[in-house]
């Protein structure tokens, strides 16, 4: 699954730490999704998006390889 949130957090000048305080969260975890290697739980998929002011399905994308 791939997703925005290196872009969208830019747009609002966050950090991954900034944001990972904000969705309660290690800096590590943000970093680990923005690379594919951690796909988050529903609930903070939901936080990310809401901190970042975007709709889930704009934010995680469904790539083939996930069907």
């Amino acid at each position: 699954m791939k997703n925005l949130i290196k872009v969208e957090r830019a747009r609002y000048d966050l950090s991954q730490a900034a944001l990972a305080e904000k969705v309660d969260v290690s800096r590590q975890t943000i970093n680990a999704i923005e690379k594919g290697r951690f796909v988050p739980s529903s609930v903070l998929a939901f936080k990310i998006a809401q901190v970042l002011k975007i709709r889930v399905d704009e934010l995680f994308i469904l790539e083939e390889s996930d069907w």
